[in-house]
């Protein structure tokens, strides 16, 4: 420490910037992947608990009711609750436990791919682990980023993580029947995003109903 200060390690500083770029590759590795095999990936973002797994549950049932053969890799610190979820809806799956590692990158989807039969999938969700910080840095070379929010996380959520928010394609602001049991107004959570991302989409949705989650579906696929 100098003056107060803390002191700055170049070395740190040129090590996150390698690691980000090196991600920034294998994402594109991904992308081209995907886009090869006419897959359409998208990245679920989200706090635990905000019903990331409930909703790409809903969409799986009304994608496979159209036809369209989807597959999902989930993402989590430990455990296979959520893959153990997915795998009951007849979808090809591919578990990652990340550790200490607090997201999803793309060098371990590019290896979750290698599970795959491309050729059997239409689309492809990848569920992140769950929290609004560590994701943002790391695309994982998927169609759309998708962050999921629940109102039970307040409606100041927007101003305390707007990172993720502005790096996002859609934001879906889920469990809103439970909005006024919470004391929170939706509609100040839309205008917080809007304000970050005036040309962003959000949608609100009550995924146990399925509220909200055809105009979601519309949106994913357009």
């Amino acid at each position: 420490m100098h003056g107060g200060h803390p002191e700055v390690h170049p070395e740190v500083v040129t090590l996150e910037k390698d690691i980000l770029k090196r991600n920034e590759e294998l994402a594109s590795q991904v992308h081209e992947m995907l886009e090869r095999s006419g897959v359409r990936a998208f990245d679920i973002m989200g706090s635990v608990g905000s019903g990331k797994t409930t909703i790409i549950e809903r969409l799986v049932e009304m994608l496979k009711a159209e036809g369209v053969r989807c597959g999902a890799i989930t993402g989590d610190v430990a455990g296979d609750c959520d893959y153990q979820r997915l795998v009951r809806h007849g979808v090809p799956a591919k578990n990652i436990n990340t550790g200490k590692q607090c997201h999803l990158d793309a060098h371990l989807i590019l290896h979750a791919l290698e599970d795959f039969d491309l050729s059997g999938i239409d689309v492809l969700f990848i569920e992140n682990v769950g929290n609004l910080v560590c994701p943002a840095d790391f695309p994982l070379g998927t169609e759309k980023r998708v962050v999921v929010i629940s109102v039970t996380e307040g409606d100041d959520i927007v101003r305390k993580h707007p990172l993720i928010f502005q790096l996002a394609d859609i934001v879906v602001l889920n469990k809103i029947d439970l909005a006024e049991f919470v004391g929170v107004e939706p509609q100040r959570v839309v205008e917080d995003y809007f304000k970050i991302s005036p040309n962003g989409r959000i949608f609100l949705t009550n995924a146990k109903s399925g509220e909200g989650l055809v105009e979601l579906k519309n949106a994913l696929l357009s």
